[in-house]
């Protein structure tokens, strides 16, 4: 693992990065190389003992990892001089038939896209597991306040109450969801030799292919996909709702964190404090992981871009475009997926601010809800709420108020007022809706 740099702490957070480093890569092409060797052998092309010299020569501390990347400039990619690398090893190790035999019938693209596509499977096998952390802090969250009263938003006004658990499951909802997605990306393996049309491997091509993906436990494509991109593309648009799911959510957490209403935070010592204002408390986790999520969608966009781009039977330049927007994204959102688990399961709710945001609107809040308790009571209650909250928000004066006086000459007491205007009644089916959402997580985890 090597040193991380300046900024990945903060924007390539988690495993993701190691999942897609150099050194993953470098092991991925290897296990291409050396599986490629043993499915030949499997059907026959070349003997078992060449495939295992072959395996043997393919670990990283036989090649220079430094010298590929240095000659992969002059091929344009880094199969050429790690295919190069391998034959002199295996020469050297007076295994002459074996290096000959290295990389035989397949092409460089061949290789890294059935690299890629392991390195894709192990990262986001990573992602997926911080989206389903994030998603689980959430759902606890959801659990505890089920029954929480908060001040509903819309256009980011507030607008009726809902709970602070049914917006929780929300947030997990959406997480679980994209990491189900992730989850569900099937990884196959590449192979066609030079244009696809496997003529290298003398008739023995798709047996070799169907020995190749079983080896590799990927799946067998009818056709080589050399500039069919629609698998990548497929990815980057996982990784994009990925990047969504933890952008809105980030974004709540932020909002919430505000000094002005300071519903959350979190409770992480030592961490949010500012360089020079010693009474912030910045809600870091949330800040990079919405950080994060900025980021996503111009890496989608640079990966689709590339696939769009792929001519004839094999690219020139859109497919090279891919590898490094690709790795970045898994990185971005990985790191925000990281991020979010982080921030939710320190996440603390201060009751005291939630219950002072359910006040700053006089109960204008509940005006829907007294609209329905006053139905039928009075000749027309929209319009006679709808007249009390101009007032009220005219005026400053409490909405209660102004709805009592208007009242007056009813048979609708004060008290049945302040119990329209109580938040507590007028969430509707959230605890069922929580209820629901959890069991469901349990019964489909």
């Amino acid at each position: 693992m090597s040193a991380p740099g300046l900024f990945d702490e903060i924007l390539a957070r988690g495993a993701a990065r190691d999942a897609v480093s150099d050194a993953a890569w470098l092991a991925a092409l290897l296990e291409v190389e050396a599986a490629l060797a043993s499915a030949a052998a499997d059907v026959g092309v070349i003997s078992g003992a060449v495939a295992s010299q072959i395996a043997g020569a393919c670990s990283p501390d036989r090649v220079d990892a430094a010298a590929i990347a240095r000659e992969a400039a002059a091929a344009g990619n880094p199969v050429v001089p790690l295919v190069a690398a391998l034959r002199s090893a295996l020469r050297a190790d007076g295994a002459d038939e074996a290096a000959a035999a290295v990389h035989r019938g397949a092409t460089s693209q061949d290789v890294m896209d059935t690299a890629l596509m392991l390195v894709s499977r192990r990262a986001v096998a990573v992602v997926a597991g911080d989206l389903a952390a994030a998603a689980s802090g959430a759902a606890a969250l959801a659990a505890a306040h089920r029954d929480t009263p908060a001040a509903g938003r819309t256009l980011l006004q507030q607008a009726a109450p809902v709970t602070l658990g049914l917006r929780a499951a929300g947030w997990a909802s959406g997480l679980d969801a994209a990491a189900a997605a992730l989850r569900g990306w099937r990884p196959a393996v590449q192979l066609g030799g030079a244009v696809g049309t496997l003529a290298a491997f003398a008739g023995h091509g798709t047996a070799v292919r169907s020995a190749l993906a079983r080896r590799l436990e990927l799946d067998e494509p009818v056709l080589a996909w050399h500039t069919e991109r629609g698998r990548i593309a497929e990815l980057a648009g996982l990784l994009g709702r990925a990047g969504a799911a933890v952008g809105s959510v980030a974004t709540d957490l932020v909002l919430l964190a505000q000094t002005e209403l300071g519903e959350v935070r979190e409770d992480v010592p030592g961490r949010g404090g500012s360089s020079t204002l010693p009474h912030k408390r910045n809600p870091v986790g949330a800040v990079s992981a919405r950080a994060a999520a900025i980021a996503v969608p111009g890496l989608v966009a640079s990966v689709l871009t590339a696939a769009s781009g792929h001519e004839y039977e094999r690219a020139a330049g859109p497919w090279h475009a891919e590898w490094a927007p690709l790795r970045e994204l898994f990185r971005t959102a990985g790191s925000g997926a990281a991020w979010l688990a982080d921030s939710l399961t320190n996440l603390v709710v201060e009751p005291a601010a939630v219950r002072a945001s359910l006040e700053v609107t006089g109960g204008l809040l509940l005006a829907e809800n007294v609209t329905t308790v006053l139905r039928g009571r009075v000749p027309d209650p929209k319009a006679l709420v709808t007249d009390a909250a101009s007032t009220s928000l005219d005026t400053g004066r409490p909405f209660a108020d102004v709805l009592a006086e208007a009242l007056e000459g009813t048979d609708v007491s004060r008290a049945e007022l302040d119990a329209a205007l109580d938040p507590a009644t007028h969430t509707g089916e959230s605890a069922a809706l929580v209820d629901a959402y959890l069991a469901s997580r349990t019964e489909h985890p």
